[in-house]
């Protein structure tokens, strides 16, 4: 996956939070395979992948419906930007390991 900004984290909250609750954490956990299934493509063959784009978080999400972005008043909003948070970390503690 392409390095992680705060407008990857966003987008990937604002698709989280258009979807049902029970439905976000596998959500999530696909966006980021699909942002780390992208950059493996963009590496091997130069190209942007067909479907999930350019490898970073934030094409993964944006094949999505997003949500207007709400302010961290919105504690939906803050519980999703913290799951995608959790999960990456789980992510990176991962590759560290491999």
């Amino acid at each position: 996956m392409r390095p992680v900004l705060h407008g990857d984290v966003s987008a990937a909250a604002r698709a989280l939070l258009a979807v049902p609750a029970t439905d976000r954490e596998r959500l999530c956990g696909r966006m980021i395979a699909e942002a780390e299934a992208a950059d493996q493509h963009v590496a091997q063959t130069g190209r942007l992948h067909p479907v999930f784009g350019n490898g970073s978080l934030m094409a993964a999400a944006r094949g999505r419906h997003l949500a207007d972005e709400p302010g961290f008043d919105n504690l939906s909003y803050c519980a999703c930007f913290e799951m995608v948070l959790r999960h990456l970390i789980r992510f990176h503690a991962n590759l560290r390991r491999s």
